[in-house]
């Protein structure tokens, strides 16, 4: 069955950019019926292949959730909105059902009609056949199997995504399976207990898909550059506030008795950390010299990559490891206080409500979780994180690749700012 694709947003949106970027003249943006031509269908079957790498989702069989009583009429919302038209006379109209607004209406026969957006949007469907209206349906996820499928990202990334996910549930009242990195499930599932129901083996009437999205088309309503993290997952389920974490209770007592301080130098990639030379060497020292032991907990002791090496300090005691994040959740609550950098562990101290000096310039203020203790140099460049108009997902500083400035975002914040933090 062919795909026909169709959009909530006005078609200008997608295609506007694509033109500007390839300086083509692909379609004749003034046809009213655009949507409903071969070289519009043509091109967006090109772009979900091609550009998005998107088609297996459009061809996969479509759920049993939603009985439409119609021979051949199929219907779920698995990947945004799939529908299959039996061949004959029929007409669809699908709209918003917050606002009215009507996305397509048309003859459609015999094709499998898809979305081009796949977040939250309060699909409604009205099916004619012979000029009479035979069929509706709006999205209600009361009660349903739903699924959220997070992808292979950061766990800073997931543990972000995670208030927002439980509050989705309790707004909606569904049932939810949540899949996501099996090394962060007894953590979530800790936390956050009703959204990991087992499987539903009869299928999803709803399936969503978190991500990252710098797209030059709108399949996403946002560009993740403009949100902060956690409150993008929750626009692109359709939810307008700011969800706070729940309260974590540790598992076991403490393990170390004297006071301590939990530190991560490391990120993802060593452009992540703090590079100003010897820093963590100072603020160790710092630290030692007030009766604090100092745990270095990152999961290597040496971070290496084509920008350089991050090593533990040499002063701090030496707990990394591919530790469970149970176990290191339990750590870092016990501790006075962490010092991290836009990181997973960063994020895992705030969830278990340590108080976090978070070491970091590439991003803006608001990138992260809000903490008092926040340490950034905003006198030299930075925010190149949430940039538009660069792509720091290149692996590489932006403005000031291979000059003396390169990376000062990180280089240029000094140990006696981050030791006013501490104090």
């Amino acid at each position: 069955m062919e795909n026909f694709f169709f959009c909530a947003r006005n078609i200008e949106d997608y295609l506007t950019p694509l033109i500007n970027a390839t300086d083509k003249k692909i379609v004749d943006l003034q046809n009213k019926n655009l949507m409903m031509t071969r070289d519009v269908q043509n091109f967006f079957q090109s772009v979900m292949k091609k550009h998005l790498g998107r088609e297996k989702y459009f061809e996969l069989p479509i759920s049993n959730e939603i009985v439409t009583g119609i021979d051949g009429l199929k219907l779920d919302f698995n990947y945004g909105l799939r529908m299959e038209i039996p061949k004959g006379d029929w007409r669809v109209r699908i709209s918003d059902a917050d606002s009215g607004l009507v996305f397509m209406e048309g003859k459609i026969s015999d094709k499998r009609l898809c979305s081009l957006e796949t977040y939250f949007i309060r699909w409604s469907v009205e099916i004619f056949h012979g000029g009479t209206k035979i069929f509706s349906h709006t999205l209600n996820l009361q009660n349903k199997p739903v699924k959220i499928s997070v992808p292979m990202i950061g766990i800073g990334d997931v543990i972000s995504m995670l208030p927002y996910i439980e509050r989705f549930r309790e707004r909606n009242g569904c049932k939810i399976f949540v899949k996501m990195r099996e090394d962060l499930i007894p953590f979530a599932m800790y936390l956050y207990p009703k959204i990991f129901n087992g499987e539903n083996e009869g299928g999803y009437y709803a399936t969503y898909y978190p991500s990252m999205p710098t797209d030059v088309i709108p399949v996403w309503q946002i560009d993740f550059r403009n949100f902060p993290m956690g409150r993008m997952i929750g626009v692109m389920l359709g939810l307008n506030e700011i969800v706070p974490n729940r309260q974590f209770e540790p598992t076991t007592a403490p393990l170390i008795r004297e006071p301590y301080v939990c530190i991560s130098v490391q990120g993802s990639e060593t452009r992540k950390s703090w590079l100003y030379p010897n820093g963590w060497d100072v603020v160790v020292d710092y630290l030692k010299s007030l009766g604090y032991r100092v745990l270095c907990i990152d999961r290597d002791a040496e971070l290496e990559d084509d920008l350089g090496k991050v090593c533990k300090p040499a002063a701090a005691e030496d707990f990394t490891g591919n530790i469970p994040l149970m176990e290191r959740a339990n750590m870092i609550f016990y501790a006075d206080f962490f010092i991290g950098l836009s990181s997973g562990l960063s994020w895992l101290a705030n969830a278990v409500s340590c108080p976090v000096v978070l070491i970091c310039g590439f991003s803006q203020d608001w990138s992260e979780f809000y903490t008092p203790y926040r340490v950034a140099n905003r006198l030299v460049c930075g925010g190149c994180f949430n940039d538009v108009r660069v792509n720091y997902m290149q692996k590489k500083c932006p403005y000031h690749r291979g000059t003396e400035r390169e990376f000062e975002c990180q280089k240029k914040i000094s140990p006696n700012q981050v030791i006013s933090a501490i104090e």
